[in-house]
């Protein structure tokens, strides 16, 4: 697929910063109604650590980065599509001749600068893992978020949570409907009484230890070791999945650049938009996909991106 070449300043209807699920659905919408767009993707989606993405309508079980190659092909063929493969390191909103609306210039990693008459931004959100030794080399395919996207295939198998907050207690008691489930307060001591009663009626181990490392062949989990505590031997639990509420934050800061609110989200902030049209606090730019949900989800960010393409679409019609 060919990439635009960036000599000079490009101008489009609607630049969509971001090319993974929430992107694309976005700019397929635009395609569709016959409007110039931009596609710019710096290539590294939050899912290309998984092998396989689940619950995905009629894609369930495919490689997420298989049906990206698949959605951009698609939205290729559409004749008033561009893709540019870049990191947009910048936006700025610039008053346009002979219009009250602003226009938004968005200049790339080379140099190169796009204009556009809207912004959609659908960069998605990065990952905070805790420092544990062999965490962050499985993440993606034995130390996982979300069950709904990868419980199934560990099911009846030996689980663990990772404590991090107060909610990792009824994070606990979610994956335990998939299989044998251990928090792993890894030397937490706020866990409340009444939750750890519930959880231990529930049938679910409380491990209190604070963790040493997560062992295992390559990306495999076998068990989770314990620091050692008052001179004992170092205790291995065994296990073959540990999921992590990670913490997130916007990949890029380009919603901050351009003064978009934000509202404090259980894992990290989020995009402030407009529940119809998925505008943010900025006129003319708006937003999709994780950056603005609060539960993270394939199909719940091809959706959000639907909702902005179409909202951003009205805007060029209707001049808002």
């Amino acid at each position: 697929m060919a990439t635009a070449a960036m000599t000079t300043t490009q101008a489009y209807e609607v630049i969509v910063i971001g090319g993974s699920f929430a992107g694309l659905s976005a700019a397929m919408q635009l395609a569709r109604a016959r409007r110039r767009v931009c596609v710019v993707d710096a290539g590294q989606p939050r899912n290309r650590f998984a092998a396989a993405s689940h619950g995905f309508f009629g894609q369930d079980g495919e490689p997420p980065l298989a049906m990206l190659e698949q959605a951009r092909r698609k939205l290729a063929a559409y004749p008033t599509v561009g893709f540019v493969q870049g990191t947009a390191v910048s936006a700025t909103a610039q008053q346009r001749a002979g219009s009250p609306e602003n226009g938004f210039e968005v200049v790339l990693d080379d140099g190169a600068t796009l204009e556009a008459h809207k912004l959609v931004l659908a960069f998605g959100v990065q990952d905070g893992l805790p420092e544990i030794a062999g965490l962050r080399e499985r993440w993606g395919a034995s130390v996982l978020h979300c069950p709904y996207c990868h419980g199934y295939e560990f099911a009846g198998q030996r689980l663990g949570v990772l404590y991090h907050s107060a909610g990792s207690a009824m994070h606990a008691q979610l994956i335990a409907d998939w299989g044998p489930t251990t928090l792993f307060l890894n030397g937490d001591t706020t866990l409340e009484s009444t939750e750890r009663k519930r959880l231990l009626a529930l049938g679910i181990t409380i491990e209190p230890a604070p963790i040493a490392a997560l062992e295992g062949p390559g990306q495999v989990l076998q068990g989770v070791r314990l620091q050692t505590i008052g001179g004992g031997d170092a205790r291995l639990v065994p296990l073959d999945a540990l999921y992590v509420a990670a913490t997130t934050r916007p990949a890029s800061p380009l919603a901050e650049q351009l003064g978009c609110a934000f509202d404090d989200g259980p894992m990290g902030p989020c995009i402030r938009t407009d529940a119809n049209t998925r505008m943010t606090t900025v006129p003319g730019v708006y937003a999709a996909g994780d950056l603005t949900l609060m539960r993270h989800n394939a199909t719940l960010a091809s959706a959000e991106g639907v909702l902005a393409g179409v909202g951003a679409h009205h805007a060029l019609v209707f001049g808002q």
